[in-house]
């Protein structure tokens, strides 16, 4: 067996580590389902005793994209993945009435019900906090020349998007807010793993050149993200009554399935990788 560095060891962690994620969040729903039944969607499992592991998953897939984020463009994409992550899981779905048994809901475009209110308002100031902390010490470190400022100008300038439009929409618009945020975040999310799939299917010259059948992988992945957010955009303008399949959880665990198999591709044809830092990108 060759020889491998820590650095190298732990980048195969993080990337076997949101895999796991994903894994994580599919036996909750699961187990979840078992006490209560099949929901509408994945994210309504929010509402039942998954929340804290769906919660957790992805708030710790976050911090390994964080982690990973590499160089260029795929890491301006991966920075905007993990920014958006926390609050697919602090925001939750929307309900309508009937979604989950023994809570409320509202016609469409839904509602979420109070009592849960006061707990998404200390994660979303607490998120908020968050980010503005990395915000700064990323300037800190390009003023320092620690890191590259051309490459960190773009990530800090993404955040500060997103943390001004998450702060205005809490402040100014809160029911649109939270009727929105969650489906927002999460399709921009999956759209942006999309995105750096393509960057990984067509890398540039510092990049490795993946293998034709790993080229293949990363653009069904693509595609299959970009199909998927617009079946559930279509599904949810449409919202058709009473379907006998809950279209939008059969869509999420599909993007969720794609976003593992992304994931699992990245673990092993970077296992040998002796330069992490290219590892996206």
């Amino acid at each position: 067996m060759a020889d491998t560095s820590s650095l190298q060891r732990t980048y195969r962690y993080l990337r076997m580590s949101i895999a796991g994620a994903v894994v994580v969040i599919f036996t909750g729903v699961v187990i979840a389902a078992f006490r209560i039944g099949w929901l509408p969607s994945i994210s309504a499992y929010y509402y039942t005793p998954a929340r804290n592991v769906l919660v957790g998953a992805l708030v710790a897939a976050s911090l390994a994209l964080l982690a990973l984020s590499g160089r260029g463009v795929p890491r301006a994409l991966l920075d905007a993945a993990a920014l958006l992550a926390p609050l697919v899981a602090f925001v939750p779905t929307p309900l309508l009435p009937g979604d989950v048994p023994g809570l409320p809901g509202c016609p469409a475009p839904g509602c979420v019900p109070a009592q849960v209110q006061p707990d998404i308002e200390a994660a979303v100031l607490t998120y908020l906090v968050v980010v503005l902390g990395v915000l700064a010490v990323g300037v800190v470190l390009a003023i320092r020349r620690q890191v590259d400022p051309r490459a960190v100008a773009v990530s800090v300038a993404i955040g500060v998007v997103v943390a001004v439009t998450v702060l205005c929409g809490w402040l100014f618009a809160r029911d649109a807010f939270l009727t929105t945020a969650h489906f927002a975040a999460a399709s921009l999310f999956f759209l942006l793993i999309g995105s750096v799939a393509v960057a990984n299917a067509f890398p540039g010259r510092a990049g490795l050149r993946p293998s034709p059948m790993f080229r293949r992988l990363y653009l069904l992945v693509a595609v299959g993200m970009v199909v998927d957010v617009a079946a559930a955009i279509l599904v949810l303008v449409v919202n058709p009554p009473a379907a006998p399949i809950p279209w939008v959880l059969v869509l999420e665990a599909l993007a969720l399935a794609l976003f593992l198999l992304f994931w699992v591709l990245q673990t092993v044809e970077k296992w040998n990788d002796p330069d992490p830092a290219l590892a996206i990108g």
